[in-house]
């Protein structure tokens, strides 16, 4: 059984091209079907996709990483070419190796963040529901997920990090002096905004709004708040009411253009505006960053905010990886177990036909009357004679070489003393 995987991410790939690659969660039951239907065999597959990365995993008696990778590329409408310098891929012990540090947060832009675990078993949720999760890539991500624990109980790996919310917290009070005074609109109602509206709401801003398209979603989140809701079309003409805009939303196009926030920076006579785009594809337009008196950021401009306490980090890192590495271990002695279970089968099937056999012949000896100790003479000597059948004709046939093969495995199989 061979395992690969395929993917981008913060580190390989600009925010752009991940942009092309984004799938949100409804997308990826009918993604792996097509994934599937378009490999050899239909091999099994999972695909994990975050503002950070976009990776596919998958396992098949042969591994298909060129045409897995011409099929992403031509899913994202790239030439295979600009994918292929931009991503990695790996077979097998690295590719559970990569698997279980994206889940240990060690492989994220914030070492040791939480959130990519939780966005890990969604993504296996959903291959689950598609019917696109086998035994190998379940044993894979359980693995993962046990490693991840590990991790975070054993080890200081999460303690050091700063959050991409609290990141923007402490860029915003940069900006401004006193965020008490600071208005601040949220766009969109997802796990991010809401995270980022909890570090927010901790420093009591003049106020808060969340903007979604859907207002019942929008109204659940603002009331843990005391916020005000408001439905994304009413955003153009509001947009200068704010000081602060963080926005994560699964669109697929822009939601901010740069003619909105002209015309919001002219009603606000210059003052400026503090923007936050964690989405990808990107909820503002990048121009909107050109602009005087905005200040933009992506989720790659945070990526230097939260490199904070390097050395501690690292002693963590440390244990981290000897944790994977003992993960990486046995999933691939798993991996080795699982191939061998065939011939295991095959065994007990002819010993069971063997076996099956005999009883059918010591039956018919006892009904013609012939004696208890008969018959067990006969079945077992039966028994013995088939057992034994393959390796005396190995012995007393074939050239020296195959003689000597069958000489040795004999030994060990028939010969070895109990120790």
């Amino acid at each position: 059984m061979a395992v690969w995987a395929l993917g981008i991410n913060h580190t390989t790939a600009p925010l752009d091209l991940r942009g092309r690659f984004a799938f949100a969660i409804d997308q990826v039951g009918p993604t792996l079907h097509a994934l599937r239907s378009a490999l050899n065999r239909e091999p099994e597959a999972a695909l994990i996709s975050t503002c950070n990365r976009t990776e596919i995993y998958c396992a098949g008696e042969q591994a298909q990483l060129e045409h897995t990778l011409h099929w992403l590329a031509e899913s994202g409408g790239v030439p295979p070419e600009l994918l292929r310098a931009h991503s990695y891929t790996l077979n097998d012990g690295l590719a559970a190796r990569h698997a279980f540090r994206v889940a240990s947060g060690l492989d994220s832009m914030v070492l040791g963040e939480p959130q990519i675990l939780g966005q890990i078993k969604d993504a296996v949720r959903a291959a689950e529901s598609a019917g696109a999760l086998g035994t190998t890539l379940s044993q894979l991500f359980q693995r993962s997920f046990a490693v991840a624990k590990e991790v975070r109980s054993s080890t200081e790996i999460g303690a050091h990090s700063i959050s991409m919310a609290a990141a923007a917290v402490r860029l915003a009070g940069q900006l401004f002096e006193d965020l008490s005074e600071v208005k601040i609109l949220f766009v969109g109602a997802g796990e991010m905004i809401d995270l980022c509206a909890t570090h927010f709401a901790a420093k009591s801003p003049k106020s808060i709004v969340i903007a979604n398209r859907t207002l019942a979603r929008g109204e659940e989140l603002a009331s843990k708040f005391g916020a005000e809701v408001m439905h994304l079309a009413e955003m153009p003409e509001r947009l200068h009411e704010f000081d602060a805009v963080i926005s994560c939303t699964a669109s697929t196009l822009p939601l901010i253009g740069l003619g909105a926030v002209e015309r919001a920076l002219k009603k606000r006579r210059r003052r400026p505006m503090f923007m936050v785009d964690l989405a990808v594809p990107r909820d503002i337009e990048p121009e909107v960053k050109a602009l005087e008196d905005i200040y933009l950021y992506t989720v790659d401009d945070l990526a230097g905010v939260v490199q904070t306490a390097q050395a501690n980090r690292q002693a963590a890192v440390a244990q981290a990886e000897a944790i994977v590495d003992a993960g990486v271990q046995s999933f691939l002695h798993w991996i080795e177990q699982r191939n061998t279970v065939p011939l295991i089968q095959q065994l007990n099937a002819q010993a069971d036909e063997w076996r099956t056999m005999e009883m059918a012949r010591a039956r018919k000896l006892l009904a013609k009357g012939e004696s208890i100790d008969t018959v067990l003479e006969a079945l077992s000597k039966g028994l013995t004679q088939k057992m034994l059948h393959g390796a005396m004709a190995e012995l007393r046939g074939g050239d020296t070489a195959a003689r000597e093969r069958a000489t040795s495995a004999v030994q060990h199989f028939f010969l070895r003393k109990e120790r």
